[in-house]
């Protein structure tokens, strides 16, 4: 399995996501534009692997100055900011991650060893993404029984992440744990993440999953297979009201219906306790030719299109909140603030 972002000898690679199941291609981000162009295309996606390219992003950003942290200006280093944080507008921790780099360029603002000090930092964010995906995929394996039929939207693994995943790493630690677990992956239009990626992270690790089109699901709970169903989050506000890929809030009403538990899995990084509930959230709109087909292959007629990256799922759906500082039950604008404090 492929790392969707490795940082080696002070330069960023990031695996280009667009191009999976059939090549594997690694941008070399030798500028932070390329970073921005990688994050901007979904070469790399998710909101924890957008946070931690993001942070390599101000590290690159500032070796365009060269290795002298004297000869930086901060003009230069505002702009590279600003310029990674208009990539994407939904996935928090973008922003999350932009804003702890930039402290860490305050604090040590004029000390000779200031690049060695934001490479440590986004080094730091990269493995602490992991360590969390880990501790909360311990804590959501408890939450499944073995033979579970378990459904997921979009990809929420080791690809969209520092590593292990959140949805997926929940999924992965349960098989770790002796469970056996067969996974029902939305193919997720229009971008097709869980039927190019999901489906690609499962098989490669020999967990069992069938792919279903997103049409498929309602019939699928319908039949009994379903007996939990696992997203990611870009984002989660003080409510508990999550954004997540655009259909997700579809499975959530049809998990409702059935009486099956919907399950969040993300880190602390992507809570959002500054905005009350999620019509605060900006929801990233994209090009229509997304919608009208795959690529260059456009089978659409050339009418208007309506194409939101992310939806909406209000907090009476979703069961629980599976984070690294374990699983959170409603109510959420009660017990995030207590977790988060914990």
């Amino acid at each position: 399995m492929p790392d969707a972002i490795r940082w080696e000898n002070n330069q960023l690679h990031l695996l280009d996501q667009t191009l999976l199941p059939r090549e594997v291609v690694y941008v070399h981000c030798r500028t932070h534009e390329i970073v921005c162009d990688a994050i901007r295309r979904l070469a790399v996606r998710g909101a924890p692997a957008i946070g931690v390219a993001a942070a390599y992003g101000l590290v690159v950003g500032a070796m365009e100055q060269g290795t002298d942290a004297s000869r930086w200006t901060r003009e230069h280093l505002e702009r590279v900011r600003a310029d990674l944080a208009a990539t994407r507008p939904t996935a928090v921790n973008l922003f999350w991650a932009l804003e702890r780099m930039w402290k860490t360029l305050e604090w040590h603002w004029g000390e000779r060893d200031l690049l060695e000090r934001l490479a440590a930092e986004a080094c730091a964010i990269h493995e602490e993404d992991i360590a969390m995906n880990r501790r909360m995929g311990g804590f959501g394996a408890a939450l499944l029984n073995d033979g579970d039929g378990v459904l997921t939207h979009c990809n929420a693994g080791a690809l969209a992440t520092g590593g292990y995943g959140t949805a997926l790493g929940v999924i992965r630690a349960a098989v770790e744990q002796g469970k056996r677990i067969h996974v029902y992956a939305d193919e997720t239009r229009p971008l097709l993440q869980g039927a190019r990626l999901t489906a690609y992270e499962l098989a490669a690790d020999n967990i069992p999953v069938t792919l279903i089109c997103d049409g498929m699901a309602a019939s699928l709970m319908r039949r009994g297979e379903v007996k939990a169903v696992i997203v990611g989050s870009d984002r989660t506000v003080a409510n508990g009201d999550v954004a997540n890929k655009i259909g997700t809030y579809g499975v959530a009403v049809l998990a409702k219906h059935h009486g099956i538990p919907f399950y969040v899995a993300l880190p602390s990084s992507t809570i959002d306790l500054s905005l009350k509930n999620g019509d605060q959230i900006p929801i990233e709109e994209r090009r229509p030719e997304e919608v009208r087909g795959y690529k260059d292959c456009q089978w659409a007629a050339d009418v208007p299109v309506w194409n939101p990256a992310f939806d909406v799922t209000p907090h009476e759906l979703v069961s629980a909140l599976i984070t690294e500082k374990g699983v959170i039950r409603p109510p959420y604008d009660v017990n995030i603030p207590r977790a988060l404090r914990g």
